[in-house]
């Protein structure tokens, strides 16, 4: 996994490589050449060409005055675009700044006709005004510039993060500019990998800048092919069903059928040998009619359909020799339900998949997860989250993050927040970023293939933090896949009958 860096861990790593002996200007002259680099590649050429580079204060203004002298010395005609006066440049920016005097770099104090003149003729342009460190909303000629970057042709090549961005959230207040390629430094940023910021970001190119490896920390972590695919156990030759992974899948009420059976199908899919489905006696015919493959429990009912107190002495053998639970799709909202659910939580002696209305029993009662051992795995998406943790969707995606690393402390669970970026997160703070998946997600069911898919990973063997982050990458890849063929048509079912495509093209098969 690749460590992603949030804005104080990028400074420590800064510090901590300065007092191993790599000098600031060094690091800011090798940042410099690989924004350069970048520049070149995206304008198509050196001879010839013209380029913008709008460069703030601090290090990143620094790094956009080294970019353009590399450009200039290549042969790109290059302006720079002056936000900070020059006299109030620190080092090592402000010995970059006089070395322009070597080149044939025309600087221009900034004013948004300069910058629009400038634009209008050039083949690329490097935003070098804000860091990481930027909060807030860009006030005046600061957000005058942004906005003359997005508002011009040119292509746009951002030094670290894009300017606007904030750089620990992602979050974006006021104007950021829109990058086409974001040259970051020693790894990615948390504000390039967390939506909306991610979007602004274009490619993200990560430049190797004289970072010792050894001083890259971090408690974030982007998931890769390879880590899923090291991830994914293999079955023995000689294998029984039993050793391939049992889930049970306790769901579904009257009004809610289709829940359960996605989500046992998608158990199998992920590799489980046996699912059993336990569902209210009365509407086991219709997911009889539906399922093939799983054996079936039929559950004593409340007079609303759902699953009722007595569920408990009936599922006491079969859970015994189960290896995962999948609890919560299509349960409905009754209240002897959420007590039952509560109570399963608690006591329940395998794994747990905690989703939908699972999740929905434990409103406003997050703490009360926390009496489980820490093999409990909760899958909400922003509202869920925020019915389950308190706040509202709009607290959770402000600081995803945050709210995550709070709620797994708090729950001592693996909380997967569901969105285009899904977050994993364990009690001991660390978190992984799984950049599969997308809007073609945004449609009912495709939550209840992602609890089968972690399902049947759990009862595989794997750790609920790695089940949480494969079924995730796995569960976006199906849909990406699904989503080539039916566009924004794709449904659960689509999803579902690609995830043993996506296993297949995660083992290289």
């Amino acid at each position: 996994m690749r460590a992603v860096l949030s804005p104080a861990e990028a400074a420590a790593l800064d510090r901590d490589s300065q007092a191993r002996g790599i000098s600031a200007p060094s690091l800011m002259e090798n940042a410099g050449r690989e924004v350069a680099r970048a520049a070149a590649a995206v304008a198509g050429g050196l001879y010839g060409t013209r380029a913008v580079v709008v460069c703030g204060k601090g290090n990143n203004g620094g790094d956009g005055l080294v970019a353009a002298r590399h450009l200039a010395r290549w042969g790109v005609r290059v302006t720079v675009v002056m936000l900070e006066d020059a006299d109030d440049l620190r080092e090592p920016a402000a010995a970059n700044f006089a070395r322009l005097s070597q080149t044939d770099v025309r600087v221009r104090p900034f004013s948004r006709s300069t910058l629009s003149r400038e634009l209008a003729r050039a083949d690329v342009a490097v935003d070098a005004i804000f860091g990481t460190g930027f909060r807030g909303f860009p006030e005046e000629e600061w957000g005058a510039a942004i906005e003359g970057l997005n508002e011009a042709g040119a292509p746009v090549v951002a030094v670290d993060i894009p300017s606007g961005v904030n750089g620990e959230t992602g979050a974006i207040e006021g104007e950021a500019v829109w990058a086409d390629v974001t040259v970051t430094f020693g790894a990615a940023k948390t504000g390039v990998v967390l939506l909306p910021g991610a979007e602004r970001a274009g490619i993200v190119e990560v430049a190797e800048i004289g970072f010792p490896e050894d001083l890259i920390r971090s408690d974030l972590w982007l998931v890769e092919e390879g880590d899923v695919a090291s991830m994914l156990p293999a079955r023995e030759l000689e294998t029984h069903k039993r050793e391939a992974g049992v889930v049970i899948v306790v769901g579904g009420s009257r009004n809610m059928t289709g829940a359960v059976c996605l989500a046992a199908s998608a158990a199998y899919r992920a590799g489980a040998g046996l699912v059993t489905v336990a569902v209210p006696e009365g509407i086991l015919p219709v997911v009889q009619e539906v399922l093939r493959e799983p054996t079936f429990l039929p559950l004593p009912e409340t007079p609303e359909g759902s699953v009722a107190a007595g569920a408990t002495e009936v599922l006491a053998d079969r859970l015994g020799s189960a290896g995962a639970l999948a609890l919560g799709p299509g349960m409905g909202l009754v209240e002897e339900t959420a007590e039952w659910i509560r109570r399963t939580v608690a006591t329940c002696p395998v794994p747990i998949v905690l989703d939908a209305d699972g999740l929905n029993a434990f409103e406003g009662r997050a703490s009360e997860l926390g009496r489980r051992r820490a093999d409990l795995v909760v899958t909400p998406h922003a509202g869920e989250f925020a019915r389950l943790a308190g706040g509202s969707s709009r607290d959770v995606n402000a600081d995803r993050v945050g709210a995550v690393r709070k709620l797994a402390a708090e729950t001592q669970a693996t909380v997967l927040l569901k969105g285009t970026r899904t977050l994993v997160g364990t009690p001991e703070g660390h978190i992984r970023v799984n950049t599969t998946g997308g809007p073609f997600l945004a449609t009912g069911g495709t939550g209840d293939v992602l609890t089968g898919a972690i399902a049947g990973l759990l009862a595989r063997g794997l750790a609920p933090v790695d089940a949480a982050s494969a079924g995730a990458y796995l569960h976006g890849r199906a849909g990406a896949l699904a989503a080539r063929r039916a566009g924004e048509g794709t449904t659960a079912g689509d999803v579902l009958d690609h995830l043993t495509t996506a296993v297949q093209e995660v083992r290289g098969a």
